[in-house]
């Protein structure tokens, strides 16, 4: 091979190319991160993040009487995931599936002395997303697992960046911002380096949409090439255009929960130059999603991370069936909704549930946990709604509070109209009212919904924080009355690039393409699609470090 500018060329500064980037310094390694947007954009994704990861068998799990192993979490991650594309040897789940079991290991046994050697602390109350394992056809985690970083996503960012600008002061690593990579150089079937365009300077705000303006060209040499340039989720077309046929129709209205720039672009890099991508309509989006009131970048959406107890009723006021309860089965969720062509639906609910059981996904809505700051965190107990979702409450466009049913309808009426001038049924509202709220006060109702709100309030973590004590929604002393419209909430690329276990990238015969790795978003969070049709939540953030440190240690 001939002279190369640099031992590793990283594309992409989100998480996992960040881990990727590091690992390899830490070998000895030089490394140039290729960047299309500004500094004040590393940490990509991640930055916005929640901080969740998922843990198996944690000391904050057993400090809180959860009884977990690895044997329970492969269950639960094999009935989710619902592999099915790896019947013979070139099967699109083949890697998928070795690469779920690296993982479950890695959550196990290895994350959380990793994390905590890079001084990443977890937040004690260990939270339980995807909940949907005890409904009947219900897919998720049969016990806690969600484990918040001490400082959200900048924490988990935070020490990655730092062993960045020590290599780059000592003149190991190079970070090339304002460098879009437009083609994978090869000679033969090896990948020998990249090249691209170099943009204008643009110093806008995280997430917002950069300039384009070309100012140059550029082309760098490497022994290996990262793919780190995550998935599809900004590009509402290309989300559109992949959609799973299972699903329906893809949703007419719905909100981005990533910037504009990421748009798949690495996926057709590296497709470009021999690596195979597969399970490319396997995708992961929310039906939480509300418009965000102060957005950043276009149709800027949040996901209310809910507790069990609103009622969730589709565009015309009917009740969800099981499993479809706030926080138990996201898919399941979506596929019903778009099954009867719901372009957006409803939580209705009471101002008791909204200060106990709402949370805000994202960093900047989570500034006690992102900010560390104890005195900020206690005033979660305290009445009232924490001050992000107050806000929604105050100026959200999807927000209805209401002192009066009728109130409360009037208004679902109008914002709910969609435009074939269809609404909600006023009758089938104040009937799934009635009916949620015989069963959530009767010990004895086998409404499985009642069921869930209960069981949720024998955890401890969720009957402090996360579960309002069972009331009636029209009971007067919880008002006022709460209505949210939610839409679907573009997130996250289930499928991409296919890889091994040392995250190098593979082509159509099976075998490694020289020189290319994948990582993050990119490889479907490792092999092309770990997670199967469905995640079990905290798997995004640690399929970037796992992906990213196999990465690293062989690039």
């Amino acid at each position: 091979m001939a002279a190369h500018d640099t031992d590793v060329i990283v594309i992409g500064s989100g998480l996992s190319g960040l881990v990727a980037a590091c690992t390899a310094l830490d070998r000895g390694r030089t490394v140039t991160i290729v960047e299309q947007e500004g500094p004040q954009s590393i940490g990509g994704q991640a930055f916005w993040s929640f901080g969740g990861l998922f843990l198996v068998d944690s000391p904050e799990q057993r400090r809180l009487g959860i009884e977990d192993s690895l044997e329970l979490a492969w269950h639960d991650w094999e009935h989710t995931a619902g592999f099915d594309r790896d019947e013979d040897g070139s099967g699109e789940d083949l890697w998928a599936r070795r690469w779920a079991d690296a993982y479950l290991d890695f959550a196990h046994r290895d994350l959380r002395p990793w994390l905590r050697e890079l001084g990443i602390r977890l937040f004690p109350v260990v939270g339980h997303a995807e909940r949907g394992a005890h409904t009947e056809g219900g897919h998720g985690n049969t016990v806690p697992r969600f484990h918040i970083v001490w400082g959200t996503g900048p924490g988990i960012v935070a020490p990655f960046t730092r062993r960045l600008r020590d290599a780059v002061h000592d003149g190991s690593a190079t970070l090339a911002f304002r460098h879009r990579v437009t083609a994978l150089r090869t000679e033969g079937d090896r990948v020998v380096g990249v090249a691209g365009e170099r943009l204008a300077p643009d110093l806008t705000v995280r997430g917002e949409p950069s300039s384009r303006e070309v100012v140059g060209a550029f082309e760098l040499r490497a022994e290996s090439v990262v793919v780190a340039t995550g998935g599809i989720g900004g590009e509402l077309d290309r989300v559109r255009e992949l959609w799973p046929a299972s699903l329906g129709a893809p949703p007419t209205e719905a909100v981005r929960g990533v910037p504009m720039h990421v748009d798949g672009s690495g996926l057709e890099l590296a497709n470009d130059a021999g690596a195979r991508l597969v399970n490319a309509d396997r995708m992961w989006h929310y039906t939480e999603g509300i418009k965000n009131w102060d957005p950043i970048w276009p149709d800027h959406g949040i996901r209310i991370l809910p507790g069990p107890s609103s009622l969730w009723l589709d565009h015309l006021g009917r009740r969800l069936p099981s499993p479809n309860y706030p926080g138990f089965d996201t898919l399941s969720t979506l596929a019903h909704l778009r099954s009867v062509k719901a372009d957006h639906s409803w939580f209705v609910l009471t101002q008791s549930i909204v200060e106990k059981e709402f949370t805000l996904s994202g960093s900047e809505q989570n500034p006690d946990l992102t900010g560390k700051s104890l005195r900020t965190l206690a005033k979660r107990v305290l009445p009232g709604a924490p001050a992000p979702v107050q806000a929604f409450l105050d100026h959200g466009e999807d927000f209805i509070v209401a002192h009066s049913l009728t109130e409360l309808l009037d208004g679902m009426e109008q914002l709910g109209r969609s435009a074939d001038g269809s609404t909600i049924d006023r009758a089938a509202v104040v009937a799934a009212i009635e009916e949620r709220d015989a069963a959530v006060v009767d010990p004895a109702s086998t409404d499985p919904q009642a069921v869930e709100i209960r069981r949720a309030r024998e955890y401890v973590g969720d009957r402090l924080l996360r579960t309002a004590a069972p009331h009636r929604i029209l009971d007067e002393a919880h008002w006022p009355l709460i209505a949210v419209r939610l839409r679907t909430l573009t997130r996250k690329t289930l499928g991409g690039i296919q890889t091994d276990l040392d995250s190098r990238a593979l082509g159509a015969d099976g075998e490694p393409v020289p020189g290319l790795f994948a990582v993050g978003e990119a490889a479907g969070f490792g092999g092309g699609g770990v997670h199967g049709y469905r995640a079990l939540e905290g798997t995004f953030l640690g399929g970037c470090l796992h992906t990213g440190l196999r990465a690293g240690r062989a690039a």
